[in-house]
């Protein structure tokens, strides 16, 4: 068969393009063991750091007046200045950098060198009790890693920060389909089919990492919470609509500090960022004690407890930790929501059992934890979906589907807007990092 020449061109760039398809997958294979192995160094190291602090507080109770708010500061300062664009959870960066197509801007958002600034920064907050999550912050991660490895793609496009993202929160939270649906609700609001088998792969690969480094484990341990259907269903719309209106609230008390108070006191808060870190710091510092340590970390312990009936009088927790997450986020220093926010939804639920008393603590808490985080980041589909994944309970996944509908649409009342976009615009912005908060 004789073989034209442009038949014969047809086959060489066919071959070009296979090899640049191949070479494209393998850099999210790549990106995604990266992403899984980062994800893994971070829970360990901020497991540490907050040891450390607890440490610190049973030789010297009263440590955390002078450490946290010095802390704080320092991280605030850094956070601005050495690694601009490290501040806060990392998703709001996350969600802007796709939609920003001048790389430089791009860069500045999700890059090696943030990367490393927000786990050392992440870091020096849980050291000195911040209120503050970890998966936030992995997020950002991942979306750095695999924006750095998409550079040597042979064609570029936005999947790579998508997938970072995705996998980031499958590896924080071992749970694969958590971090697709993530990825699908709301860090892109879409999906493009020519992205789904590339972020699928990158998911994989990092749930594989963390399988191999950690083994497999369901993150709050395996539950058999139950809620017959009945009179005790009615305890849904109830802490639904309490914990919705309570993240909105969160959501609410966010985005009007990031867009800046009006009057005397929103100019002094923007000309004096360190020291409203520094007073932020002080507060934290004042929830911890009059909570009895309770509210520092990421609150994984204690919304663990509650989850399993092993915290009896842990009453007024809930409140507590909103207070000292909502001055953490507030300060401007880096750190996630997702894993405080589970523990706040706990806590409000644990509260709720005085009214209550047949409903098993453990379904109220995953009511709880899902209600709260729906509340807080309006995406219901992965709050349910991952909370699932956490507890491994499926007898609960009905109403903890009714649960973060009705969270939705309560949260809406107080905050029409989701807080990781309403975030994302400080970043769109064109303005000098160090003006942003």
């Amino acid at each position: 068969m004789k073989i034209t020449r442009r038949h014969a061109e047809h086959l060489r760039l066919r071959g070009r393009l296979a090899v640049k398809k191949w070479v494209r997958r393998s850099l999210f294979l790549a990106g995604g063991l990266s992403v899984g192995g980062a994800a893994v160094l971070m829970a360990k190291l901020s497991d540490v750091a907050q040891e450390q602090f607890q440490r610190l507080l049973a030789t010297w109770p009263h440590a955390s007046f002078l450490v946290t708010p010095l802390g704080f500061a320092l991280a605030a300062l850094l956070a601005r200045t050495v690694v601009a664009n490290a501040q806060g959870s990392g998703i709001p960066q996350v969600i802007a950098a796709r939609q920003i197509h001048d790389p430089a801007r791009r860069e500045a958002l999700v890059s090696l060198r943030v990367a490393v600034g927000k786990i050392v920064l992440l870091l020096l907050g849980l050291l000195c009790g911040a209120s503050a999550g970890r998966e936030g912050p992995t997020v950002q991660v991942g979306a750095s890693i695999m924006s750095a490895l998409g550079r040597f793609a042979p064609f570029r496009h936005k999947g790579f920060l998508l997938a970072g993202a995705a996998a980031g929160v499958a590896a924080a939270f071992n749970t694969p389909l958590a971090g697709i649906v993530f990825g699908i609700e709301e860090m892109g609001r879409s999906f493009e089919m020519r992205t789904t088998g590339l972020v699928l792969g990158a998911v994989i690969a990092a749930g594989l990492t963390s399988l191999a480094i950690v083994g497999d484990y369901t993150y709050f341990g395996t539950t058999a919470a139950a809620l017959p259907l009945g009179r005790s269903w009615l305890v849904v719309p109830v802490c639904a609509l309490a914990c919705g209106i309570a993240g909105g609230l969160f959501s609410r008390l966010l985005i009007l500090f990031s867009s800046g108070l009006p009057g005397r006191v929103g100019r002094f808060i923007a000309a004096h960022p360190i020291i409203i870190a520094a007073a932020c710091g002080l507060g934290v510092a004042l929830c911890g004690w009059l909570s009895g340590g309770t509210v520092h970390g990421t609150g994984y312990a204690e919304a663990k407890a509650i989850l399993h009936g092993e915290a009896p009088d842990a009453y007024g927790f809930g409140p507590w930790k909103f207070a000292a997450t909502a001055l953490s986020a507030i300060s401007g220093i880096p750190g996630g929501i997702f894993a405080p926010s589970l523990a706040i939804g706990a806590g409000l639920a644990q509260d709720l059992t005085l009214l209550f008393h047949s409903v098993p603590v453990g379904s109220l808490a995953l009511i709880g934890m899902v209600s709260y985080l729906t509340g807080v980041v309006q995406a219901p589909i992965t709050s349910f979906v991952i909370v699932s994944e956490m507890t491994q309970d499926h007898a609960m996944i009905i109403p903890l589907m009714a649960a973060s509908l009705i969270a939705q649409a309560a949260s809406k009342l107080v905050c029409p807007e989701g807080l990781y976009h309403a975030l994302a615009r400080n970043f769109l912005r064109e303005r000098p990092a160090a003006d942003r908060p």
